[in-house]
């Protein structure tokens, strides 16, 4: 299928972001908790999670590229990837940045934790080594429904921005009906999912050794 190049550059870049941003914030926001920063993240992700995809891509579009002329309109102009990219990954980023700061919180209070600082390691050791490492096991796990969130996201958003991907061939084979098409998409996304919970299980797998997936 000719649009899945630009569906697969479009899913990865907005999972990439995603997976990043929302580690980061999520980790500051455990690090930071009650503080300002805490508020702040915790406020902004809030909103987001509550606003679906297509909503959260009309308002760029309106903003960014008609009001203020920062970005083009149509993802086939040069830079025309990187809302469509962002309107798929806030949702996301904010769900991961809470799931991250849940996590990170939890393990923070661990003993060993506590028993790596007594023994004289660094903060910023304890922090990326330990601390980090093991808070990412339910960013993994969700990593797969994320990406079947994207994949059948971007339909909508494909269509907002006029990007000529799998989403937009779908929505244009419903209009004309195209059963055949229609099908064909269908399972190739399923294909795709399937596979996406798969590369996940196998991560968590890596992450955490006393996982057994038999």
């Amino acid at each position: 299928m000719g649009g899945f190049s630009y569906s697969m550059k479009l899913g990865l870049s907005a999972a990439g972001m995603a997976i990043v941003v929302g580690v980061i914030l999520g980790a500051l926001a455990a690090l930071k908790r009650g503080k300002l920063l805490d508020k702040i993240i915790q406020v902004v992700t809030t909103a987001l999670v509550s606003m679906p995809s297509f909503v959260i891509a009309t308002l760029l579009l309106i903003i960014f590229a008609l009001r203020l002329g920062w970005a083009p309109t149509m993802a086939t102009q040069p830079g025309g990837m990187v809302l469509p990219a962002l309107s798929l990954s806030l949702y996301p980023m904010a769900y991961i940045t809470r799931l991250e700061r849940s996590a990170m919180l939890d393990v923070l209070g661990q003993d060993y934790i506590r028993t790596a600082r007594a023994k004289g390691l660094k903060n910023t050791r304890v922090i990326f080594k330990h601390a980090l490492k093991n808070s990412m096991g339910p960013v993994i796990t969700y990593a797969g429904p994320m990406m079947a969130y994207i994949l059948t996201g971007s339909m909508v958003v494909e269509n907002i921005f006029s990007v000529p991907g799998l989403g937009r061939l779908f929505v244009n084979s419903m209009l004309r009906t195209d059963y055949m098409m229609i099908m064909g998409v269908t399972i190739f996304l399923a294909v795709m999912i399937i596979m996406m919970n798969f590369i996940a299980d196998v991560l968590y797998k890596v992450l955490d050794p006393r996982i057994n997936l038999g």
